[in-house]
């Protein structure tokens, strides 16, 4: 009898353990065998339009009509959001250029995005402006690879609850940003290689998240051709394992593939949009100006993250 009471108690100190290692230390508490639709929406380059152009295209306002639509379709059905920017508020117009761009980062703010990478732009103007942009958003601005005096400038990466499922979201900035602004005022501050940063960030991301996303501003060059440009989202794909979104900024172009590494130039505004795809990672990006709000949507279900559909869902542009 004793020796059957021990059997079952060493089954069940066993099953115990088994249980607990089911879920790695530090992740979300997610429902086993339950669907979490979450769907991520993005911009970037935003480059000041936070006014619509002469033809009634794209700007903050009508872009918050977009959002908020897609934020109550979202939320109707059960589902959780997140809204991404790629970085790059700064330049671009007078009317943004002459007031630091603070209508825009205001603008953002009423938006209500949840997290955006640092671009190069963000350092046209002397420091001190990009610290005041800080303060007029509530939500972090994000770049593991810049340091300033040998300290990182912003936080690396911010953590979102989505009802039980973890999401890490890190950001990168391109360490061409040294060679585009002007070096008295980045006095202190050094670039350092982004891909270097997320292989030594992403292993630590994905013990404490059930999906790991990279807010960046680095260039998406089809099949990695990134010529004179520093290395690109493809590249840091390539290079680091464990990522599953890239929300991309810095060169512009919707990423819509017309087969494996070539990308579709000739995009045009409703057409289908496939993402690209590369080491596991799917890489996103909206074109320029808020043209665009990207929309993933996706499946999450038993520590699998499967994307559902995908699509660039333009901002009153007219078909040309």
């Amino acid at each position: 009898m004793r020796i059957e009471l021990k059997s079952i108690a060493v089954s069940l100190l066993a099953a115990g353990l088994l249980s607990a290692c089911a879920t790695p230390p530090g992740k979300g508490n997610y429902d086993s065998g339950k669907v979490y639709k979450i769907t991520i929406l993005h911009t970037n380059d935003h480059h000041g339009r936070f006014w619509p152009n002469s033809d009634g295209e794209y700007g903050l306002a009508a872009q918050k009509t977009v959002v908020d639509k897609v934020r109550a379709e979202v939320k109707a059905e059960g589902g959780y959001m997140l809204l991404l920017s790629g970085g790059d508020i700064n330049t671009g117009v007078p009317e943004s250029d002459l007031q630091n761009a603070e209508p825009d980062f205001r603008g953002m703010d009423r938006i209500g995005y949840d997290a955006m990478a640092v671009g190069n732009h963000e350092f046209d103007k002397p420091v001190p402006v990009l610290m005041q942009q800080r303060k007029w958003i509530n939500f972090p601005m994000l770049s593991a690879n810049i340091y300033q005096d040998g300290k990182r400038m912003f936080d690396p990466y911010a953590m979102f609850n989505l009802g039980g499922v973890k999401v890490a979201v890190m950001g990168l900035t391109t360490d061409d940003t040294a060679k585009m602004v002007n070096p008295a005022q980045i006095k202190g501050i050094e670039f350092k290689s982004p891909i270097a940063e997320a292989a030594t960030l992403v292993p630590e991301l994905r013990q404490k998240a059930d999906i790991v996303i990279a807010a960046t501003h680095m260039g998406h060059y089809a099949d990695g051709n990134h010529g004179v440009n520093a290395p690109g989202d493809v590249e840091m794909a390539r290079a680091v394992k464990g990522l599953d979104l890239i929300v991309g900024g810095h060169s512009q172009n919707p990423v819509c593939m017309k087969a494996e590494n070539v990308r579709d130039d000739a995009y045009v505004p409703g057409a289908p949009c496939a993402p690209d795809r590369q080491n596991g990672a799917w890489i996103v990006q909206a074109h320029e100006w808020g043209k665009y709000v990207g929309r993933a949507d996706f499946e999450f279900r038993n520590g699998k993250l499967k994307l559902a559909k995908y699509q660039l869902i333009p901002v009153n542009l007219k078909r040309r």
